[in-house]
């Protein structure tokens, strides 16, 4: 019997609900600089400019944000979306002047840790050299 073939699989897109899709994804364009591959009614893509995986949107009417830290009682974060930068302070205030805020718990000097329009948790770091 002939082995089976094992099909390709890529990474194309993480995608974030949200109350409106095409809100969040212009706040997501702007900080990244990422042009928008697709756009549909609910439904917003971006995307490295030179390829590679993405950003997706989606209007989810029900949208509830996570909290973080977690509490039992309210929506668990299940994932977050990590940026490196190479100047903090400068990529928090633009950040911030797109609509972000930051979060009251910030547990590390080289991470900052921002709520997107939407309310997904998301980190802004800088790579800390070994011993330094």
């Amino acid at each position: 019997m002939e082995a089976a073939v094992r099909p390709r699989c890529t990474l194309a897109a993480t995608t974030l609900d949200a109350p409106d899709a095409p809100a969040l994804a212009r706040f997501y364009r702007d900080l990244l600089d990422w042009p928008v591959r697709k756009e549909e009614p609910g439904w917003v893509e971006i995307g490295p400019p030179g390829g590679g995986a993405g950003l997706s949107f989606q209007t989810e009417p029900l949208f509830t944000p996570p909290r973080w830290p977690s509490e039992r009682s309210a929506q668990q974060m299940m994932m977050h979306l990590d940026f490196e930068v190479t100047d903090l302070p400068a990529a928090v205030e633009r950040a911030v002047a797109l609509g972000a805020r930051p979060a009251d718990s910030q547990p590390q000097d080289d991470v900052r840790v921002l709520y997107d329009p939407a309310g997904h948790p998301f980190c802004l770091f800088t790579r800390t050299t070994a011993g330094a």
